[in-house]
C-alpha cells in the first residue's frame, strides 16, 4: 500500500475498519480479532489516536514475531508490511473478514461496533456459531417442545393454503408428524423453532417475546391505545390485519364515472407485506418484541435486527438477493402464499404506495434495529389553508386525492375559472410542490406531489 493510500486512510480517522495503536500489544491482537469477527479492517501500528505519527522500531525480527503473536492468540493470519511516513516507521496490519467466525482471541471473543472493539455477547456468538456451521435459528431443535405442543388445527389450515396455492402439495392422507418431518420441522430429536413459532399452541411460553405490540400515540408520550398481538406467527399477521381494517381510516375513490373503491389510509397490501417480513425476518435471538407505533402522520414497524450482510438498505430499493435470516419461517410462508422469493417485497410495498398516492416509506437501521415508515396524506383541508392557499387552489388540491388526478378541463369545470386562470392556479401548485404535472399539451394532468 502506497505511503500516500496510508496517508489518506489516517486522514480519515478511526473507524469500523480503522484502528490506530501506538504499539502492538494485547489490545492490538484484541483488534485482530475483532477486524476478523466484523468485516475486517486495517490496524495501524505507530499511529497516535489522533492521527499524528508515533513511528515504531522495527527489528530484524519483529514483523514475524508480531505475526506469530496474532495466530497464536486468534489463528488469524494477517498481512503484515512496513511503510514510510515523515521520516519514520509504521507498521501496516491488513485483517480480512473470517470465513470461520468467531475467532477466539486468547478465549475472549470480539467484535468492531463504530471505531471500538466489543465483547460480543452470547446471542453474537451463537449467530456466528449458526453461519458457520451453515445453519438457521430456527432450524435448530426446541428441547422443551413435544408435538402435544402442536396446535392440529393451525396445521390443518396451513396445509389447506399450500394446496390452494400449489406450491408445496400435501397429500390429505399424510398425518401431522409426517407432514412435519418432510418439511423439515422435525427432527429425530424434537421439534424446530420454526415448528414452534409457525404451529404451537403457545408459542409465547417458548419464545416470550415472540409477539407483535401495536400502539397508537397522540403524540411522542401519549397512547391512546395499546395491544399485544400473540400466537402463531400466521395468527399474529391476520391480527394485526384486522386491527388496521377496523381502525383505519378509509375515503371512496373513482374508478371511470360511476365506479368507486375504498381507499385506505394505508394500503392494505403494503401493510399485510410490512408486518409479514417483519416476523418472518425479524431476530429472534433479540429479547425485543416487533413495535408497531401508529402516529397521526406516520406509521412506524420497528422489528430487532439489522440486514444481513452484504445487503444494505439502499440495495432494498433496487434489485437485490434474497437473504431469509429464518429459512424455515420464510419457507413455510412461501408455501402458504404469504411472501416472494425473490426479494420483492420492499417494491410491492413501494408500489403499493406510489399507486395510493402516498409518499414512499422511510427505511432505516438504526438501535440494532430495522424500522419501516409509512408516512400519511398529510394534505388536509385545513394544512392547506395554514399554507395561504386559496379556495379554488384548495378544490383543486383536494379533488387529486380524492379522484387521483386532474386536467385542466376538469379544473375549469370544478370551479368557472378561465382556460388561462386555471393553468395559472395548477401551475402555482406544481411550484409549490402539491402537486406535480405529466404529459404534454391537451395530455397534461396533473397528481399529487409529496415532502418528505
Amino acid at each position: 500500500m502506497a505511503p500516500t493510500d496510508v496517508r489518506a486512510v489516517i486522514d480519515q480517522g478511526e473507524s469500523e475498519t480503522v484502528e490506530f495503536k501506538e504499539s502492538f500489544g494485547n489490545e492490538a491482537v484484541d483488534t485482530i480479532g475483532a477486524f476478523a469477527n466484523t468485516s475486517g479492517g486495517l490496524l495501524l501500528v505507530g499511529v497516535r489516536d489522533d492521527g499524528s505519527i508515533r513511528g515504531v522500531d522495527i527489528g530484524k525480527e519483529t514483523l514475524r514475531d508480531w505475526a506469530n503473536r496474532a495466530a497464536q492468540a486468534t489463528g488469524v493470519h494477517p498481512e503484515i508490511e512496513i511503510v514510510s511516513l515523515e521520516g519514520k516507521h509504521i507498521v501496516r496490519v491488513a485483517v480480512v473478514e473470517s470465513a470461520a467466525k468467531p475467532v477466539s482471541c486468547r478465549g475472549r471473543y470480539f467484535r468492531r461496533v463504530g471505531s471500538s472493539n466489543r465483547h460480543m455477547s452470547d446471542d453474537d456468538i451463537t449467530r456466528a456459531v449458526l453461519a458457520k456451521v451453515g445453519s438457521a435459528w430456527d432450524e435448530v431443535t426446541e428441547p422443551r417442545a413435544t408435538l402435544a405442543d402442536i396446535d392440529v388445527d393451525r396445521l390443518r389450515r396451513f396445509r389447506a393454503l399450500c394446496n390452494q396455492n400449489g406450491r408445496r402439495i400435501i397429500p390429505d392422507d399424510e398425518d401431522d408428524a409426517t407432514v412435519l418431518a418432510k418439511l423439515n420441522l422435525i427432527q429425530e430429536d424434537g421439534l424446530s423453532r420454526a415448528a414452534v413459532l409457525l404451529f404451537g399452541r403457545d408459542p409465547q411460553r417458548f419464545f416470550p417475546s415472540a409477539f407483535l405490540k401495536i400502539g397508537r400515540f397522540r403524540d411522542s408520550t401519549l397512547i391512546v391505545d395499546d395491544r399485544e398481538v400473540t400466537g402463531t406467527l400466521f395468527d399474529q399477521v391476520e391480527t394485526a390485519l384486522s386491527y388496521f381494517r377496523e381502525h383505519l381510516s378509509t375515503r371512496f375513490g373513482f374508478q371511470g364515472q360511476a365506479a368507486r373503491e375504498v381507499v385506505w389510509q394505508y394500503p392494505l397490501e403494503a401493510l399485510r407485506e410490512a408486518v409479514t417480513n417483519a416476523v418472518v425476518h425479524r431476530d429472534y435471538m433479540d429479547a425485543g418484541d416487533t413495535q408497531i407505533r401508529w402516529h397521526d402522520e406516520h406509521l412506524t414497524i420497528l422489528n430487532p435486527g439489522v440486514l444481513i450482510p452484504p445487503l444494505t438498505v439502499d440495495q432494498l430499493k433496487q434489485e437485490h438477493r434474497s437473504i431469509p435470516r429464518n429459512r424455515r419461517i420464510a419457507e413455510m410462508f412461501f408455501y402458504a402464499g404469504g411472501i416472494e422469493r425473490w426479494g420483492s417485497g420492499i417494491q410491492r410495498m413501494l408500489d403499493a404506495c406510489m399507486g395510493a398516492g402516498l409518499p414512499e416509506p422511510s427505511i432505516a437501521e438504526q438501535q440494532g434495529a430495522f424500522w419501516l415508515t409509512f408516512h400519511a396524506d398529510v394534505l388536509s383541508e385545513a394544512d392547506l389553508r395554514e399554507q395561504g392557499l386559496s379556495e379554488r387552489q384548495i378544490a383543486a388540491v383536494l379533488y387529486v386525492q380524492e379522484r387521483g388526478r386532474i386536467t385542466n378541463r376538469e379544473y375549469r369545470q370544478l370551479t368557472g375559472l378561465s382556460d388561462e386562470g386555471a393553468r395559472q392556479n395548477l401551475r402555482i401548485l406544481v411550484d409549490r410542490g402539491l402537486l406535480r404535472s405529466e404529459g404534454r399539451g391537451r395530455g397534461t394532468h396533473y397528481l399529487t406531489a409529496f415532502h418528505s
